[in-house]
This record gives C-alpha cells, sequence and structure tokens, in this order.
C-alpha cells in the first residue's frame, strides 16, 4: 500500500484574515483506509472540500494519481474517480431511493439528450443497464426492496447507506467518507465499521474518512492523520497516534494531561 492515490503538499485555505488549513501535507496509500481525525473546527471537513473541488485551495498542491486537482470543478473531480458523502445527510429527499442512485451514475453514462429524446437504441440500453447496477447497488448496501422508498421516508441509518451507494454509481476508486457515523447508536456503528471494510476488500477502493468515534478509527485504520488549529500535528498507525503526546494534548487540553500524568506519577509512587 505504498503508492500514494491522493497527495497534498503544502495546502493552505484561507477565508478572508482565517486561515482554516495551514500547509498540510498528507499522502493516502492505495488501497488502505486513511482516518483523519481532531477536534471540532481542527479544518478537517475544510480539506476535504478542497480535495472534492467545493473549495480552492488558497495554496499548495493536491494530486489524485497524477493529475492536479487544485483548480477543477467538483464535476471534474467526480468524473476523475473521487466520489465523497457529507457530514450532514445530502440526499435528495423527495426523490426514492432508486433515483438518488441513478443520480449519482451520470458521469458514467454516454447517453446525450438527443439519444433520451429520440429513444435510439443505445439509450435503452444503457438506461436497463443502468436500472440493474442501481438494484445491485441498493442490494448491496442492505437497501433491497427500498428502491420505490422515498429517501426522507428511510430511517436514519439507511440515508447513511443510500448516500454511500449513491456514491459508488460514480464508480470511484478514492471514496471519502464524512463522519458516517454520526448519528448513529452503538450496534448500526459497528454495521458500518464492518461495511467500511468490505468497501475496500470487495470493491478495490481506497477510503478516506473522518471520524469522531474512536472505537472505530482505531480499527479499521491502517493510517491515521491528525488535524488541530489547521495544521496536521501526527500521522502514523492507530497504536502510533495513540500514544503521540501532541494528539493527546489536543483532545484533552494540555490542563487535563498534566493532572492525568500526575494521577500516573502518584501510582507509580504508591
Amino acid at each position: 500500500m505504498s503508492d500514494p492515490i491522493l497527495s497534498a503538499q503544502r495546502v493552505i485555505k484561507r477565508f478572508g484574515g482565517l486561515t482554516a488549513v495551514r500547509s498540510v501535507d498528507l499522502s493516502i496509500p492505495r488501497g488502505s483506509i486513511a482516518s483523519l481525525i481532531g477536534p471540532n473546527g481542527a479544518g478537517k471537513t475544510t480539506f476535504f472540500n478542497c480535495v472534492t473541488g467545493f473549495y480552492v485551495a488558497t495554496e499548495g498542491s493536491i494530486k489524485f494519481g497524477n493529475r492536479e486537482l487544485v483548480g477543477l470543478r467538483p464535476d471534474q473531480i467526480t468524473n476523475a474517480g473521487i466520489a465523497r458523502t457529507y457530514q450532514n445527510i445530502r440526499l435528495f429527499q423527495g426523490m426514492t431511493a432508486l433515483e438518488n442512485i441513478l443520480v449519482g451514475m451520470h458521469p458514467r453514462l454516454k447517453s446525450g439528450p438527443l439519444g433520451s429524446i429520440l429513444g435510439l437504441p443505445g439509450q435503452r440500453s444503457e438506461e436497463r443497464a443502468a436500472l440493474r447496477k442501481a438494484m445491485d447497488l441498493l442490494e448491496y448496501v442492505g437497501l433491497a426492496g427500498n428502491g420505490d422508498w422515498l429517501a426522507e421516508n428511510l430511517s436514519y441509518g439507511l440515508q447513511r447507506r443510500l448516500e454511500i451507494a449513491r456514491a459508488l454509481a460514480s464508480e470511484p476508486q478514492l471514496l471519502l467518507l464524512d463522519e458516517p457515523t454520526a448519528g448513529m447508536n452503538p450496534n448500526e456503528t459497528d454495521d458500518m465499521m464492518h461495511f467500511i471494510r468490505r468497501l475496500r476488500d470487495e470493491r478495490n477502493l481506497t477510503i478516506f474518512l473522518i471520524e469522531h468515534d474512536m472505537k472505530l478509527v482505531m480499527t479499521v485504520s491502517d493510517q491515521v492523520s491528525v488535524m488541530d488549529y489547521g495544521e496536521k500535528i501526527a500521522e502514523g498507525t492507530p497504536s502510533e497516534v495513540q500514544r503521540n503526546p501532541r494528539v493527546i494534548e489536543a483532545y484533552l487540553g494540555a490542563q487535563n494531561v498534566d493532572k492525568t500524568r500526575g494521577k500516573r506519577k502518584e501510582q507509580v509512587a504508591s
């Protein structure tokens, strides 16, 4: 997994006088599950938005393989092979589950408006193939039998899975998941943890996720990067990151870290 699928160098994102991302270097190995963690407001989602073109990095380079992403539109980045989900679910709530997935296939469909209007044979064949693929994706994410349900009528956990199915419909190589277990109960979180592994292993994907559930992060991740105040402060395996003093301080605060150290000294002395 040494071959990087995504490489960011000295990425900076400013909003006026506010610097949300500060000269971040980050490399995602191909075929890995990589996590980006940090306290609220650390700049994680801003970095995701720079990768996917929703924000244009003020400075720096972000490469997908050998292709520079900075300056590309979100649709161009999707066409290149990157898909994402969102911290706050962004489904087409008034459309069915099946229709949401079909929308996600748009970058890979070849028929144009003329073919649709005239009902040309190639367009009809592609439409049937897209429908079969959408049904397969519904089954894969655990939504078999729910294709005719409006997205807004699905449970929260199923909406999360539908959003992943829509992302998969664009046939990505790199899938970005922004807090995929946010709002889930422990059982749903465990299910999602196993599902993320399946996505990587069964669909030949590289997964890059933002997540606050440390059990999930430390269980599924091959690599963990940590941001705080817009900077990357640590990176390594889950066990390396868990032992890093800067990471502990970022999550607990210096005062609490000192108290923890004091308690440990007392325990050793006794």
